[in-house]
């Protein structure tokens, strides 16, 4: 049975964004908001980016998101190679106590093969931005600069 990691990032409506996460394993679906953690999209794609050319084993990637009140860790964990624990970690309020958060989600994969996962999602996002008026419905831009980097370093790493 195939481990592959699945991601969707359905367009944003009202300030809010329904995101998933699938594999063999399991899956973990809920509603994300735009505040107060605003750079969260572009955040992630440095992360990534970040992920796909790292040199340092060992490497820990935190992206706190959120849904109000419940609060989200995106946790990335390189290890030596080219493998990548990735982790979802709810917390009931913004107080973000460690006692009290959920691994909700979690999957171990090549990194590569992670950051393809996440690549699709986000040019689906891109391709239907101006359809679904990405801009208005999410109150914040599209963010350009990180994508386009993200793309380059997905390109630069060879299959």
């Amino acid at each position: 049975m195939s481990r592959k990691l699945e991601v969707s990032f359905n367009s944003p409506q009202c300030g809010w964004m329904s995101i998933g996460f699938k594999d063999a394993a399991g899956e973990f679906n809920t509603t994300t908001a735009h505040s107060p953690h605003r750079l969260a999209l572009p955040q992630l794609l440095k992360l990534l980016t970040d992920l796909l050319v790292g040199n340092s084993a060992g490497a820990e990637y935190i992206l706190p998101w959120n849904r109000d009140p419940e609060e989200f860790d995106l946790r990335f964990l390189r290890s030596e190679g080219e493998s990548v624990l990735f982790e979802v970690y709810q917390y009931p309020t913004d107080e973000r106590e460690l006692a009290e958060r959920e691994l909700v989600f979690a999957h171990l994969g090549n990194v590569r093969e992670v950051c393809e996962a996440f690549a699709e999602t986000f040019e689906q996002l891109y391709q239907d931005r101006e359809t679904d008026e990405f801009e208005f419905n999410w109150r914040q831009s599209f963010p350009y600069k990180e994508f386009k980097n993200f793309k380059a370093a997905m390109n630069a790493v060879k299959k």
